[in-house]
């Protein structure tokens, strides 16, 4: 047998349909959704929620609506399209854009990614230090505070690396083995809280943020059209940009998009709103009352907060939910870095994308200001997941070649960069000038570039094949 050969065990079919044999039951992304979203993020958005001054209908309305879209979006979007392909976004995406200009999208994702990542890990970090009585990230906090910080960042750092670049197959087993545990956590915290805040009826907790109050210093206010969008969009990249075709492209039927509903639900629901009973909890100390007095934003820090509701159990929540969310996430950074340098190891290649990473995790900004910058990310790349959902449900109707059956010859498609270029830029200026919230530009953002390809598409396709015509009438 040839070595080549031998090399099956970490085989992850980044240029090639996944085979059968290699597809996963629905079980198995159960396990790796809810570990990847009632994760380390969970401890820091919830919490920045309440600093936004949102209601309590506001909240819980609008995450049990904007929850159910993202669900919606994975299962008749993601799941349709990677089940019937069974390639990697950036397979796909090569095929129709061509090989130069996937890979300057290759390079937004991956990086945007690493830093998603680096922000999960900014938020174990908070926990492992708590025994070296190590100076927690404050909110406006952008550069790293110390040496311990350095040390336990870069610790955590390789540690979540190793995990990502052993492949699919160990990411979604971590995911299965520490999701329990993590949501435990979080409904254990959330009752703490509701006992410390002497919650002992439904009024007593609707209470809690009652009509909304003041945002913090820095923060704006939240409606409920806020919250909608925003958690409809956390994850806009994944699910209508695409990039969870690398992950439902295992998936041995389309049905395998329902399993995100229990990351929607028991995450970015259940989990968010325990994180946000916890520093209510800490609001009413005297410490957050200080920062108040002066006009400042009390720290956002996780581990300290459940760390105070369930001692060591907390610091272990916190320091697994970080692990389960950055493992997928620097794993998907490795396949669009893996585009890149397509005769390097995806091993090696995803050790880089954690070097990134954890780069980007000694700079607490990336967490604390995680909801503009998960809205920011969302906004810049889910709009290439729209050339695929066009391409794939429109294509044939404005006679635009198959690329996937007959991939582009050339290594740039034009009519891509024009559709994402123009249609970021419009929107993103837009917001600038209206100073209107980035979430609820993303749809029109993604609308916009699907249907600008679709016409720049089917206009240059017409106007070649009138050129071929005159060129052999000649």
């Amino acid at each position: 047998m040839k070595p080549a050969e031998t090399k099956t065990t970490n085989k992850e079919f980044e240029n090639e349909k996944v085979p059968d044999k290699a597809l996963k039951k629905w079980t198995h992304f159960l396990g790796m959704y809810a570990g990847e979203h009632a994760a380390g993020t969970e401890f820091i958005i919830g919490p920045l929620f309440l600093t936004t001054g949102v209601s309590a209908f506001d909240l819980l309305a609008g995450l049990l609506i904007g929850n159910l879209l993202a669900v919606l979006s994975w299962r008749f979007l993601t799941a349709e399209i990677a089940v019937k392909y069974r390639f990697t976004l950036y397979h796909h995406l090569e095929k129709i854009t061509g090989a130069k200009l996937v890979k300057l999208y290759n390079i937004a994702n991956g990086v945007l990614f690493c830093f998603l990542a680096g922000a999960m890990i900014t938020v174990s970090a908070t926990a492992v230090g708590i025994p070296f009585n190590m100076e927690m990230p404050q909110l406006k906090d952008t550069l790293p505070n110390g040496i311990i910080w350095v040390l336990v960042v870069l610790i955590l750092g390789l540690l979540f690396s190793l995990i990502a670049a052993n492949g699919f197959a160990t990411v979604s087993k971590a995911a299965n083995y520490m999701a329990p545990f993590i949501i435990l956590a979080f409904v254990i915290c959330g009752f703490v809280a509701l006992n410390q805040l002497d919650v002992g009826s439904f009024i007593d907790f609707w209470a809690i943020w009652g009509k909304g109050s003041t945002p913090f210093p820095g923060q704006i206010k939240y409606t409920f059209w806020h919250v909608c969008f925003w958690s409809w969009f956390a994850n806009a990249a994944m699910h209508i940009g695409m990039s969870d075709l690398s992950v439902f492209r295992y998936a041995e039927t389309p049905s395998a998009g329902w399993a995100t509903a229990v990351g929607m639900y028991i995450g970015h629901y259940i989990a968010w709103i325990a994180a946000a009973l916890l520093y209510a909890v800490y609001i009413q100390s005297p410490e957050a009352q200080a920062f108040l007095a002066k006009g400042a934003a009390p720290s956002v820090a996780p581990g300290p907060l459940a760390y105070n509701a369930i001692g060591v159990f907390g610091i272990l929540a916190v320091v697994l939910a970080g692990w389960t969310t950055a493992n997928p996430t620097i794993y998907r950074a490795g396949l669009a870095f893996q585009t890149l340098f397509p005769k390097r190891s995806t091993f090696w290649v995803t050790m880089v994308a954690g070097g990134v990473a954890t780069t980007a995790g000694l700079f607490p900004a990336f967490a604390m200001k995680l909801l503009d910058f998960v809205s920011l990310y969302g906004f810049i790349l889910s709009p290439v997941g729209a050339i695929i959902v066009f391409q794939h449900f429109f294509g044939k109707r404005f006679n635009i070649p198959d690329y996937l059956e007959f991939p582009l010859d050339k290594g740039f498609n034009w009519n891509v960069l024009w559709a994402w270029t123009l249609s970021i830029v419009v929107f993103y200026g837009i917001s600038v000038q209206l100073d209107l919230f980035l979430s609820f530009l993303t749809l029109p953002t993604w609308i916009s570039c699907g249907l600008i390809y679709l016409l720049f598409s089917k206009f240059l396709n017409k106007l070649s094949s009138l050129k071929n015509k005159s060129t052999t009438d000649g």
